[in-house]
């Protein structure tokens, strides 16, 4: 800065200061420094502008800092909130080895019903969906030409026997006359030829009649086992024949089979346990759709003695009762398999909606230090809702269930102990 704006800057400031008109004898009058100002002074006008633009620099700087010290910590402060999060207790209980799989319901007796005449059906004898006991009718076919033809046989057989008694008489004449010498030997062969065509015609008559009384029984269709019956294909008046399909579907209803592919890797598991109790004599439960149990207990009955290539699993099969017909031929349905048959082992168990699996395996998150840590786990089976551990906590862990979604490994969580009626996940 030059000295004359030097001076008329600090009278400016002077007079400010102590109110009154200053001038002393080296400083400029105020109209003196206007006019130098404005007669010629750029440099000072240039110098002053590039400092001002510096300056202008200085302050957009630092009014970004003083921005970043506001925002920063509110940012810093959001980003470490506690995450909350619903946790339960993971607990040491004697429970019974067990292992689940997805099965289903299949009779152990079922029957389509189909024709095995061709004619007009002329009723329909049960209602769709009945339980019905053996023998009891189905259908019925028109009868009139099966009638007709039990008839039209039993003529034909009572004409074959009405010859057989002529050529056995004639038979027998002819062989009085060949004792008495009056007779010819040709004479006695030609009647028990004739003889013997008649026994032959008769035989066959009697064939034919018994096939018309069979295809004429066979116009009354009746179920041949107990069990209860579909809806019927066919209704009164069509044509039905032995190519006309299925009619109508029965299917047994108790005892009910339940079959499930098991894996490898579970069979072996199970067969681990045989040195105890023999797979056949290993309990079975089922648990339904909606997640009711069964009350009746299942035996497994059949461990098929070949690995399916396609799935890598054992086809296993198990029987319940089915009193009430609860269960239904096709039904899916979650089966359990007791795997010690009664007997307990104390093992570490928690919700099955704390388990995440990735690439590595299975692992739950824990409460440490107001912090969440991964555990990796070996689930070994389930008891319910529950799954027991073979390894990887001691019981006592505080194990997240609810809040799952919003948690990284070593991220602060709030934990909130939950009900067991609450440990759903989340």
């Amino acid at each position: 800065m030059c000295s004359d704006c030097y001076s008329f800057g600090s009278m400016q400031a002077a007079q400010k200061e102590t109110k009154a008109p200053t001038i002393p004898g080296n400083v400029l009058s105020h109209d003196a420094a206007r006019q130098r100002l404005k007669a010629g002074h750029a440099c000072c006008v240039a110098r002053t502008s590039g400092r001002d633009a510096g300056a202008a620099v200085r302050v957009a700087i630092c009014a970004l800092l003083l921005a970043a010290a506001f925002v920063s910590p509110s940012r810093a402060q959001q980003a470490s909130a506690p995450v909350p999060v619903g946790v339960v207790k993971a607990e040491r209980k004697p429970i019974t080895l067990s292992l689940d799989f997805v099965g289903r319901v299949d009779a152990i007796n079922r029957v389509d019903i189909q024709a095995r005449v061709t004619g007009f059906l002329e009723a329909v004898l049960f209602k769709e969906g009945d339980a019905i006991s053996e023998a009891a009718p189905l259908y019925r076919i028109e009868k009139g030409l099966f009638q007709a033809a039990v008839e039209q046989a039993e003529g034909a057989l009572e004409r074959s026997k009405a010859a057989k008694v002529l050529s056995a008489l004639q038979l027998q004449r002819a062989q009085e006359l060949l004792d008495k010498n009056v007779g010819t030997v040709v004479a006695r062969d030609q009647q028990k030829a004739a003889d013997d065509q008649a026994a032959g015609a008769v035989l066959s008559d009697d064939s034919a009649l018994a096939t018309a009384k069979i295809n004429l029984g066979y116009t009354d269709i009746t179920s041949p086992i107990a069990g209860k019956i579909s809806k019927t294909n066919v209704t009164k008046g069509n044509l039905v024949s032995p190519g006309s399909g299925t009619l109508t579907t029965i299917v047994s209803q108790d005892p009910m089979y339940v079959t499930f592919p098991v894996s490898q890797r579970d069979f072996l598991k199970a067969r681990e346990t045989k040195t105890k109790v023999d797979l056949s004599a290993l309990r079975a439960s089922l648990r339904f759709a909606d997640g009711t149990i069964y009350d009746q207990p299942g035996r497994i009955n059949f461990v098929d003695v070949t690995v399916d290539r396609a799935t890598d699993t054992v086809l296993v099969r198990a029987t319940f009762p089915n009193p009430a017909s609860s269960l239904i031929d096709g039904q899916f349905v979650r089966v359990r398999v007791d795997l010690e048959s009664g007997s307990v082992k104390e093992q570490v168990v928690v919700p099955q909606a704390a388990l995440i699996a990735d690439q590595e395996g299975v692992y739950v998150f824990v409460v440490e230090d107001g912090k969440a840590v991964v555990k990796r786990v070996k689930p070994t089976g389930g008891t319910g809702t529950d799954v027991a551990l073979e390894s990887g906590l001691n019981g006592g862990e505080e194990v997240i269930v609810q809040g799952l979604q919003s948690v990284r490994p070593g991220a602060p969580v709030r934990a909130t102990p939950l009900q067991p009626a609450l440990n759903q996940g989340g």
